[in-house]
C-alpha cells in the first residue's frame, strides 16, 4: 500500500485530501506544519509527501530543505495559492515532483497523486 504525507495548515484541506485518498486505498498520514511533520518522516517512510508551501511556524520550502539535507529523496509535490519565480526555482532544485495550486481542483490532484505513486 503507498503511504502518502498531507502537510498542510488548513485543517479543512488536509482532511479533505485525507479522506479523498483513503477511499484510494492509500495509506494517509497528516501534519498541520512544518515541525510536526519533520517529526513523523523521521518515524516513517513515504512514496509522497503533499507539502504546503505557506504555513506558519516552518514555510514547505525550508522543511523541503531539511528533508533533502537528511538524505532523504521522498517523492514532494508543492502546494500553494500563490506562484513566486524564486520559490519555485529553489524547489525545483531541490527535486521537487511538480506543484498544484490552491484552491484544489480533484480531478488534477488524483491524476498527479496517482501517477507520482505508480510511478
Amino acid at each position: 500500500m503507498s503511504k502518502l504525507l498531507i502537510v498542510d495548515d488548513e485543517i479543512d484541506i488536509r482532511e479533505f485530501a485525507k479522506r479523498f485518498f483513503k477511499k484510494r486505498g492509500i495509506d494517509v498520514y497528516t501534519a498541520s506544519g512544518g515541525d510536526e511533520a519533520h517529526e513523523i518522516i523521521q518515524d516513517q517512510e513515504f512514496d509522497l509527501i503533499l507539502l504546503d508551501i505557506r504555513m506558519d511556524e516552518k514555510t514547505g520550502v525550508e522543511l523541503l530543505r531539511e528533508i533533502r539535507e537528511s538524505g532523504n529523496n521522498v517523492k514532494v509535490i508543492m502546494v500553494s495559492g500563490i506562484e513566486e519565480e524564486d520559490m519555485i526555482k529553489e524547489t525545483e532544485a531541490l527535486g521537487v515532483q511538480g506543484f498544484i495550486h490552491k484552491p484544489l481542483v480533484l480531478d488534477e490532484l488524483e491524476k498527479i497523486v496517482l501517477a507520482e505513486l505508480k510511478a
